[in-house]
């Protein structure tokens, strides 16, 4: 479907996708014992484990699903639906068309973090109710404005920070929060994940039995399926709002974590969890200073990211002593490793998420009484210059039952993850980054939301979009 149709028919049907929406809330599901019916946008990878999430759901039916490969449809459906006894879900290359789908009431967007934000945006403006992986935006306007239409919608708006639903997240900002941990001055979150290069390719079509192959924590993983020369797969589509350029296998699937016009580095990849549990944690939202360093080391390969990176974010604190400061520092290394922070003994066939022999990756924070550290399902207090055990948190809560327990009450606040809160947290790993790519500490001022007397910043804070694939008011 061309543009052109497309927005003939979603002006008929009331969507603007240009401009703020005109919202068409399905509540068809409250006439049918609150069945929800929710469409799992991109299902390589982390979206089948969607799709399995809200499948185990009460009254809750994965209808749909889209992909831009559809390379992808037989194995997944056979696996997560006809393999299941569950019903088949119907099929979309094209998320614009799932949007005109009236029976869908949500939506789940697993996609590359080029298109979170655009296919959150429209999809609010086709009155559906959205979950949105993290990072919820791959610019800071994006997100600023992706705020701005969630609160004029009428529709549930869930960020992906799974760990807001967790009891164990919940009360580490309480205890933190309720000073019994003095003064919080700093925070630090981890992210060590052991990374392999991801080497190089020509660009062009894959050659006839040719496979994918990338690397997750130095493991390699291929698909069980070879594209052979792109059959099957919309790679403009694909492109979306980047800027278009040849196919080329290192920038498809996985790998476009590590490309600018793609992802966001391992900050904004695993980092971003760990980034507003730091934030939130700390209890603060944008900074007034950003320094940041890094560097892509020991491989000549294709990856534009830096895989050590360090930043470092002063808040200000009105209520402290001294320079009346907040800090957050945040590091990405990529290699070999010390256990920071790590709890006890780690039990490396249940936590592998957060540490294992190859990944730590959690949270400490320090304060006037001793120290927090946190992983995904626990924290531990430390007590004085002795470190005495003291106060601990556990629990794992569960986003997805969030989302659909949200949508069914129309209330916001028990999806957990606030899109706002997302953004800002987002916010934190764009600056860092427009730090580190500029190659300097900058200014901020928190309320205006721009650098400080800083234009060469300032045109960072957003990115040319590619026709049609326009971000609404931007």
């Amino acid at each position: 479907m061309n543009r052109r149709n497309y927005l003939k028919k979603t002006a008929a049907a009331g969507i603007t996708l240009g401009g703020m929406p005109t919202i068409l809330t399905n509540n068809r599901w409250r006439g049918a014992n609150d069945r929800v019916l929710v469409a799992q946008i991109g299902i390589h990878g982390f979206g089948q484990h969607h799709i399995g999430q809200y499948q185990a759901l009460e009254n809750v039916e994965v209808a749909a699903v889209c992909d831009v490969d559809t390379n992808l449809f037989p194995g997944v459906i056979g696996q997560h639906f006809t393999g299941k006894g569950l019903r088949e879900p119907r099929t979309y290359q094209d998320l614009r068309e799932l949007f005109e789908d009236r029976d869908i009431d949500a939506v789940s967007i697993t996609i590359p973090n080029h298109w979170h934000a655009l296919a959150a945006a429209w999809a609010i403006q086709a009155g559906k109710h959205v979950s949105v992986e993290k990072p919820c935006c791959h610019t800071f306007e994006e997100g600023r404005r992706l705020v701005e239409m969630a609160g004029n919608s009428g529709v549930i708006v869930q960020d992906g920070a799974e760990q807001r639903s967790n009891p164990c997240g919940q009360s580490m900002a309480g205890y933190l929060h309720s000073g019994r941990l003095g003064e919080v001055y700093l925070a630090k979150g981890i992210c060590y994940k052991r990374r392999d290069s991801i080497g190089t390719y020509p660009d062009g079509p894959m050659r006839e039995g040719e496979k994918f192959a990338f690397t997750v924590s130095s493991r390699n993983y291929e698909p069980a399926y070879t594209p052979g020369y792109l059959s099957g797969v919309d790679y403009e589509l694909w492109q979306g709002p980047a800027p278009a350029k040849p196919f080329n296998r290192n920038r498809f699937h996985y790998n476009w974590h590590w490309y600018w016009d793609y992802g966001n580095g391992d900050m904004g990849n695993q980092g971003v969890h760990e980034m507003d549990i730091a934030r939130w944690g700390l209890g603060v939202t944008l900074p007034t200073r950003i320094t940041t360093s890094g560097a892509h080391v020991m491989f000549n390969d294709m990856q534009e990211t830096p895989n050590v990176q360090m930043a470092l974010f002063e808040f200000p604190n009105p209520d402290g002593r001294g320079d009346k400061k907040r800090m957050l520092q945040f590091e990405v290394r990529h290699w070999d490793h010390n256990p920071e922070g790590v709890i006890g003994e780690v039990d490396q066939g249940t936590n592998t998420y957060m540490t294992s022999s190859m990944n730590t990756v959690g949270n400490l924070f320090f304060g006037s009484e001793g120290y927090m550290a946190k992983q995904l399902d626990r924290w531990q207090v430390f007590n004085g210059p002795d470190r005495e055990p003291g106060d601990t948190g556990d629990g794992i809560g569960n986003h997805f039952k969030d989302f659909v327990d949200a949508i069914r009450a129309g209330d916001q606040a028990l999806a957990k993850g606030d899109i706002r809160e997302g953004f800002y947290s987002c916010a934190l790993i764009h600056l860092a980054n427009i730090s580190y790519r500029l190659g300097r500490s900058l200014d901020f001022d928190p309320v205006a939301m721009r650098f400080v007397n800083d234009p060469e910043a300032d045109a960072m804070l957003t990115k040319e979009y590619r026709e049609p694939y326009i971000f609404p008011g931007l």
